[in-house]
Order: C-alpha cells, then sequence, then structure tokens
C-alpha cells in the first residue's frame, strides 16, 4: 500500500493532477466494466488537436510502470469489486468484440484477469491469432494449478522486465489488423471473379475477344474456281 500511495502522488504531479486512466471493457459475458490504471502517457496534442502517436507521448515514469508492469497495480481494486480476477484473460477494448471468432469469444466466458497464459507466453510479442487462442487455452484446460504456473512464471518477468514492447513498435489494434483482413479478402473475391471472366472472354493481340473464337480452329478458306 505504500508504495502504491507513493506512485500515485509521484503520477499526480507527472500527469497534473490525474494519476489514474479508467477505460470501459468487456467483462465476463461481454458485461462492460470501468478498469482503473496508471496513467503512463500524458495527453498531448498536434496543431490539428489530435493526440500525438503513443510512443511520443509515453513519459519516462510511465516506461518505467509499463516494464515492470506496475501500471496496473490499480486494477486490485478491479479484483476486489468482482470484475477480474487475479488469473484470466486480459480484459481488452470494447470495440474489439465485433472482431472476434465464435471460438476466440470463449475468452469471456471467464472473468478477466490481471495476467493470463497469453501474458506468460508472449504477451505483446505474438501476434493476436496467437495471443486469442491462448486465452481459450487457458478457458478450456482452467485449473488451479494452471493459475499457479501463471502467476509464478508472472513474478519471474516482473522481476526481469521480460516480454515487454513499446507502444506502437510491436502489436496494432485488433480490430484494424482484423479489419485489413476483411478487406484483402474481399478484393481477392473480387480479383478471382475478374479473372474468370478473364478466362471465359479471353484476350488476342490485346483485343478482347469471345472464349468460343479463341478456342475455334477457322477452315482454310476454299480456292476460288477460275
Amino acid at each position: 500500500m505504500p508504495f502504491l500511495i507513493t506512485v500515485t502522488l509521484l503520477l499526480w504531479v507527472a500527469q497534473r493532477g490525474e494519476p489514474f486512466f479508467a477505460q470501459t471493457r468487456p467483462g465476463k459475458n461481454d458485461k462492460p466494466f470501468r478498469l482503473v490504471k496508471f496513467r503512463t502517457m500524458n495527453v498531448h496534442t498536434d496543431a490539428n488537436g489530435q493526440l500525438l502517436p503513443e510512443k511520443q507521448r509515453l513519459t519516462k515514469l510511465g516506461n518505467l510502470l509499463r516494464k515492470a508492469s506496475l501500471d496496473e497495480l490499480p486494477q486490485f481494486f478491479n479484483v476486489i469489486k468482482g470484475d477480474m480476477s487475479i488469473v484470466g484473460p486480459r480484459p481488452l477494448l470494447m470495440e474489439y468484440l465485433d472482431f472476434y471468432t465464435e471460438r476466440e469469444r470463449r475468452r469471456h466466458l471467464v472473468r478477466p484477469g490481471l495476467t493470463g497464459l497469453a501474458q506468460v507466453r508472449g504477451r505483446n510479442l505474438i501476434s493476436w491469432d496467437e495471443r486469442l487462442a491462448k486465452d481459450v487455452e487457458y478457458v478450456e484446460t482452467l485449473s488451479l494449478s494452471l493459475d499457479l504456473k501463471i502467476l509464478i512464471k508472472s513474478l519471474v518477468i516482473l522481476f526481469k522486465f521480460e516480454q515487454v514492447a513499446v507502444p506502437g513498435t510491436i502489436s496494432r489494434p485488433l480490430n484494424v489488423v482484423r479489419s485489413e483482413m476483411i478487406l484483402l479478402a474481399g478484393m481477392e473475391r473480387d480479383l478471382g471473379g475478374r479473372s474468370r471472366e478473364m478466362d471465359q472472354v479471353g484476350l488476342d493481340g490485346g483485343r478482347l475477344v469471345s472464349a468460343p473464337s479463341r478456342n475455334r480452329v477457322d477452315k482454310p478458306a476454299r480456292a476460288k474456281r477460275k
């Protein structure tokens, strides 16, 4: 508790009286709750009033807290309230809900946690597909022994500062990644359709011709009678 108070006071000064960051996240069965973290980024904007990239807004103290995963400490209040567990899939953004597969949605069958299987097996250094697969694996193999293994591994990572990436350098938002995949899939379908049309129509010296004429063998012209 003294450490928590000390960090809060330091952030109070560094963040001009706003040491905490709160955001709505989906919990068990997709039920929204307010997640609380230490604020690690400032709110500086560019000339157009848009927030600067995360990498530029991350403060020195915030970077230190992230490396040690100490920015998550206020979430113990979420655990006390019953919104979260110590171990479980990490609570992601609300806007990600529409981009999960049916199997990936199983991650919301349990309460989200402070740490989870994906966090001790790569965290944000692995792809979204791998991270979400680990979340589902945890739900499907849930046990006390698994929770203990995850807790021990989490402590090892915590004290070694392992598997922590600077924001904006490793993973992109899930909704952006999956939207691009959907767009590419649509483009591939369109290109496939056009390719089939071209096969049916054909090309002859740069001139479109119908498929039958392309495959037809013209009969030799009869010699004119004299």
